[in-house]
């Protein structure tokens, strides 16, 4: 029997019912491969929904406000995806009247959307034969076919997605990309795979060679850089505060946030000097007294950053200029680290 076959009657028997799948129109497919993007089915299935929900076409999505957006994108991370989606939605409705492309070159150019996703879209939605390759697919054929050129080079990708191209030829192509990603998400797993009773294990070369845990191969090691982030959270007489939109390059763009002191050294507290600069910079002239409110640092992994993070609470004796209520820091859209915080503080 092909892998072709096999692979196919494996995922007739163990498809998953995903919403994306049910109404495989190409703005459903899209937003579903954009919010799953460095996210599981489990946890982006919810959001996704959300979105659905309040934007059931292109055009709702387009014309929404990018605060809108980003609150219902709140807590799923890598938050450029939520920006380049509404950018990507203002495309289609302004250059595409609200259709969706249905050349593959079309579809890879737009803003956020890759190779990978142009050609989920281009098989699941149009037919074309176009192979997927994502973490899963990497995997499932470097252990299958013993594939040892490491996955994280620039020349990985197109080796990759050629095997790929091949072994879809004459292939529903959408049922049979989706067939691989979800061999991969569900049987042939980073660690620990049920070797035992998958499909492949004759012809395998990763199981028969002892090799599935060395496979697929990596050799570029993540930089981490370290970050030391205080908080300091202004409430003054009327319970008003104040929140920052995150502007320029770097994490959390756009999102809000408390009054920032970062410190580049691992320092429990920050200089006089530096908050007297930040309450001059927010024209805070009001007494003070300040307060921290966790005693050991709150610890955040990012992909390639680690930040430690300190949270300061700063009540001012007199009236100020703060203009958010402490009753309506709900309605901002915050990483999820200051979300916790506010969750914590505000709300209980």
């Amino acid at each position: 029997m092909s892998f072709q076959k096999k692979l196919l009657d494996w995922f007739k028997e163990n498809r998953r019912a995903f919403p994306w799948r049910e109404n495989a129109e190409p703005y459903n497919v899209w937003l579903s491969e954009i919010i799953l993007q460095q996210t599981r089915a489990a946890q982006g299935l919810p959001y996704y929904e959300s979105f659905i929900s309040n934007f059931p076409r292109v055009e709702q999505l387009a014309a929404a406000k990018e605060d809108h957006i980003m609150k219902l994108w709140q807590g799923l991370g890598y938050y450029s995806r939520a920006r380049n989606l509404h950018a990507t939605a203002k495309i289609i409705n302004d250059q595409y009247k609200g259709r969706f492309p249905t050349d593959f070159d079309q579809i890879k150019a737009l803003k956020g959307v890759g190779d990978y996703t142009a050609s989920a879209i281009a098989s699941i939605c149009f037919g074309q034969e176009q192979a997927v390759v994502d973490g899963n697919v990497y995997r499932v054929l470097a252990r299958i076919f013993g594939m040892d050129q490491p996955i994280d080079v620039s020349s990985a990708y197109k080796i990759y997605k050629e095997k790929a191209q091949d072994l879809m030829k004459g292939a529903p192509s959408g049922d049979f990309n989706q067939a691989m990603m979800e061999f991969g998400a569900l049987q042939c797993v980073p660690k620990k795979p049920n070797c035992q009773d998958c499909i492949f294990k004759t012809e395998c070369v990763a199981f028969q060679q002892a090799k599935v845990s060395l496979l697929p191969i990596k050799v570029k090691k993540v930089k981490v850089k370290n970050r030391y982030l205080h908080y300091f959270v202004l409430i003054d007489k009327f319970k008003n505060t104040l929140l920052q939109k995150r502007e320029g390059k770097g994490i959390w763009q756009n999102l809000y946030q408390f009054p920032l002191i970062e410190t580049f050294a691992k320092q429990k507290y920050y200089q006089d000097d530096q908050l007297e600069s930040l309450m001059a910079k927010h024209r805070i002239t009001s007494d003070f007294e300040v307060d921290k409110w966790n005693d050991q640092p709150i610890f955040h992994k990012l992909t390639h950053q680690h930040l430690e993070i300190n949270f300061w609470i700063v009540k001012l004796r007199e009236g100020t200029n703060l203009d958010t209520s402490m009753s309506q820091i709900q309605d901002y859209p915050m990483p999820k680290v200051l979300q916790n915080f506010r969750d914590k503080f505000f709300i209980n």
